[in-house]
């Protein structure tokens, strides 16, 4: 060594400490905000799934509904009924009845031309007891059938 080089001092030693602790602490750093990163995705992703599990889970109950109500497609009657249990002959009473997924809707004895209708009313007056048949049919071929009998005394 010469006379004109410098000299190792105190203060080279110290910086060269804190730049190996710099380095270990950029390492650190680096791998804190990684696993924050990490963290945050994975709960997001959580999250998504569970939005997703919901909808699903929504999905299913309204078509369990829907298919209550509708009947997966089948043709279904729905209501059938008399207002009246008896009538005095020639006096009137209200037959209604409901049906779904019908293109067809048949009354026998025949009151008057009947279509499909999810709620539908007609007024009858008959002299005699008589049982009236509701026939619901759609263009698959399927139907259901259901009967009432209003007294007459």
């Amino acid at each position: 060594m010469s006379l004109t080089d410098p000299q190792p001092t105190q203060e080279t030693k110290g910086t060269s400490v804190l730049r190996t602790l710099n380095r270990f602490g950029t390492v650190g750093l680096i791998i804190a905000a990684l696993y924050l990163a990490w963290t945050f995705y994975a709960r997001h992703s959580a999250d998504q799934q569970a939005a997703r599990d919901l909808a699903a889970k929504q999905q299913a109950e309204t078509k369990r509904e829907a298919d209550l109500i509708f009947g997966n497609g089948e043709v279904k009657i729905v209501s059938y009924s008399v207002d009246k249990s008896a009538v005095a002959p020639g006096e009137s009473a209200d037959l209604c009845y409901g049906v779904v997924n019908a293109t067809k809707v048949v009354i026998e004895p025949h009151v008057e031309d009947s279509k499909p209708s999810a709620y539908h009313c007609l007024t009858i007056a008959p002299h005699a007891t008589t049982t009236y048949t509701i026939t619901a049919s759609n263009n698959k071929g399927q139907s259901k059938s259901l009967a009432v009998t209003l007294h007459v005394h």
